[in-house]
């Protein structure tokens, strides 16, 4: 064997290496960056973009009336009913006084029947008052004690009117005080009313206000939430839109698409329309609240603090021993309804007849702050009317009271009684006028959020529609 036989390489056992054949395909680039993939990414985008802004609307809408059916229709009229429990004890309580100052002498003013007739039905008027708080205050423990209390305290209440009643029917006395026994169970019967009853209805009332007041402070946060998230949606979805008619008009060599075009121009509009209905609504709720609900129940306690006055004056007469309490308890009323500084009843009065002119901005109390709002329709004849009214019986409870026993009590069973009922007739055509207003601005505000909720669902579908159909025909291309 020769030395180049030695050193020859042995053959690979695999065989002879195969020659390089042709390059394989490349790597197929990441979805997303064809185009087929950014279509569909920026697509995708603004359906998320138009899926937020009308979700929002839909929250936005469904707080807007869920807060006006409570403000509205629920709780609200019902807190008004309660402020009315308050008028109905109070004037219980006026009739049962006026029965036991009448007398045998039917011929004075309405007489025994009327004032027991009035009783029976301010009766009935508590009873339904008192539902309605019941069914107000729901689970609420705290709530739920005071109607029962309430319950309690007007069935004794009713006994010792009734005791008295009867006590004082017996005896046949001339108009006046009555007889010691019938002026002692009064004594008992009233001094629950003022002293246990009325403030507890008076509590009650404020419990259930909170209601009302707790839906509007949440229910106006929700919509202005809403308002904004719904502006930036809004500017989000239609940015997007455009976003992706600009990449489809570069890419495709065309000026515009239509049904994009058409799908950013609703998407736009809608929102617009939703931020400028939300703002609207949360004025309305505002509205709804302050110058309707809060107006109307606080002329509701007026007219029952009026009411438990009208009251005071009939106590004055039939319990002599008590007189100065009644005449300070009256004046303590009177200033809560319209306050000016006065130590004593006749410097009130004078500062009442001198102050009626100057119209509700010289008074504070309940029925200044009623009437504060004179931009309301009607609102300014009928603030002056309930101005005139009061003073009138102001000055008429004056001369009542600078008459002797038996003047007295024909002045307050005739003239004093006819000048309450013109304020209290006064007092009711005012709160009716913001009790339209309410009703009103309620009904406006369920008509806009009507309208948004109906279209909501068209918009939703065509917006859908009109995408599909601007981006379908793009991807085909590519199939």
């Amino acid at each position: 064997m020769t030395l180049a036989q030695a050193h020859r390489t042995p053959p690979d056992p695999a065989g002879p290496a195969a020659p390089p054949g042709p390059p394989g395909p490349a790597p197929r680039p990441y979805r997303a960056r064809s185009v087929p993939g950014r279509i569909r990414l920026v697509t995708a985008v603004s359906v998320l973009a138009l899926t937020v802004l009308f979700g929002t609307l839909f929250t936005a809408a469904q707080s807007v009336r869920e807060g006006l059916d409570v403000i509205g229709h629920d709780a609200g009229p019902q807190v008004v009913a309660t402020a009315d429990l308050y008028f109905a004890l109070s004037d219980m309580d006026a009739q049962v006084a006026n029965v036991l100052l009448i007398g045998d002498e039917h011929r004075l003013g309405k007489g025994r029947a009327r004032a027991l007739e009035i009783y029976e039905r301010r009766r009935s008027d508590a009873g339904r008052a008192v539902l309605q708080a019941s069914a107000l205050a729901g689970d609420d423990p705290s709530e739920r004690r005071t109607v029962q209390a309430v319950l309690d305290g007007l069935g004794r209440y009713e006994r010792l009117a009734a005791r008295a009643l009867l006590l004082d029917e017996q005896a046949g006395h001339p108009a006046g005080p009555p007889p010691a026994p019938v002026l002692e169970v009064y004594r008992r019967a009233t001094d629950l009313m003022r002293l246990e009853l009325l403030p507890m209805a008076y509590n009650l009332t404020l419990e259930s206000g909170t209601v009302v007041r707790r839906a509007h402070a949440e229910r106006s946060l929700s919509v202005r939430a809403g308002q904004a998230l719904t502006g930036a949606a809004g500017a989000a979805a239609v940015g997007c839109l455009v976003w992706l008619q600009v990449f489809l008009a570069r890419r495709f060599r065309r000026v515009f698409n239509p049904a994009l075009l058409v799908a950013t121009a609703i998407a736009g509009m809608y929102a617009l329309t939703g931020v400028t209905v939300l703002g609207n609504e949360a004025r309305v709720l505002e509205a709804a609240k302050r110058d309707g609900f809060d107006s109307v129940l606080t002329l509701a306690r007026a007219r029952a603090v009026g009411s438990s006055m009208h009251g005071d004056q009939s106590r004055w007469l039939l319990d002599p021993e008590r007189a100065d309490t009644y005449e300070q308890t009256y004046l303590d009323k009177a200033q809560s309804v319209l306050y000016t500084p006065a130590g004593h009843l006749a410097a009130y009065q004078k500062a009442v007849a001198g102050k009626a002119d100057d119209g509700p901005s010289a008074f504070l109390g309940l029925v200044g702050q009623a009437a504060a709002r004179t931009d309301l329709p009607g609102s300014g004849p009928a603030v002056a009317d309930v101005l005139d009214r009061y003073r009138d019986f102001q000055q008429a409870d004056r001369r009542m009271r600078e008459l002797g026993p038996r003047r007295a009590v024909e002045q307050r069973m005739t003239r004093l009684e006819a000048e309450f009922e013109r304020y209290d007739a006064a007092l009711v055509k005012l709160a009716e006028l913001h009790r339209a207003s309410f009703a009103g601005e309620i009904r406006g505000g369920e008509e806009q959020i009507r309208e948004l909720w109906f279209l909501l669902p068209v918009a939703m579908a065509s917006t859908a529609v009109l995408i599909a159909a601007g981006v379908r025909p793009r991807l085909s291309e590519y199939r």
